[in-house]
Formats: structure tokens, sequence, C-alpha cells
């Protein structure tokens, strides 16, 4: 298990190495995310290590968003002045997403019917 989480926080710290050494817009965590991923996909598959290392992180998941909670207690009056734009921003990107999903799930099962 120490190694797989010793893999996943190297990705991690690849990542953030990469995005500040090539001052990115991409978070540092998504780029190690991206790096685990291809890695994976070279591999052909997922080792039980790191499905159980990941699933224990997951668990714990909750965890990480006491510190995000705590920020908008604290700065909750901020988040009232700019309530117009951040729920508009929230209701576009949701759509969004869901449509983007909905288009991509069509595409690919017209493909998977194909072959």
């Amino acid at each position: 298990m120490l190694a797989y989480l010793t893999l996943i926080l190297l990705c991690q710290l690849i990542g953030e190495f990469t995005a500040g050494a090539l001052n990115l817009p991409v978070p540092g965590p998504v780029i190690g995310m991206g790096l685990l991923f291809v890695i994976l996909m070279i591999r052909g598959k997922v080792p039980d290590g790191l499905e159980t290392t990941a699933n224990g992180l997951l668990r714990a998941l909750s965890l990480l968003f006491v510190p995000a909670g705590t920020g908008v207690i604290l700065h909750l009056e901020l988040l009232g002045a700019a309530l117009v734009p951040l729920s508009a921003a929230l209701i576009v990107s949701t759509l969004a997403t869901i449509a983007v999903t909905a288009w991509l799930m069509m595409r690919l099962s017209r493909e998977g019917d194909d072959g």
C-alpha cells in the first residue's frame, strides 16, 4: 500500500513541478492524474494494491472538505455579495456538463453499435 501511495503522490509532485516550471494554467494534481492514467494505460490494468489504496483514500475524501467548508463559512459575506454570478456559473457549468456527457454517451453508444 505504501508503494502505491508513493506512486500517487509522486505523480502529483511531477504534475505540480510541470505546471510550475511551464507556467501552465492547469493544476498540478490534474497533470499528475493524467500521468497516472497514462502509466495505467501502458500497463493495461490497475494493480490490486493501487485499487485498494485509492479506495482507502476515497473513503477518507470527506475529511478533505472540512477546510473548504470552513473557508466558506469564514467568507460567507463575500459569497453573498457574489451570489448571482456564482449561481449563474454553477447552473451554466452544470448544464454544459450534462449536455457534453449526453452527447458523448450518444456518440460512444452509436460507435459501439457499429463495431
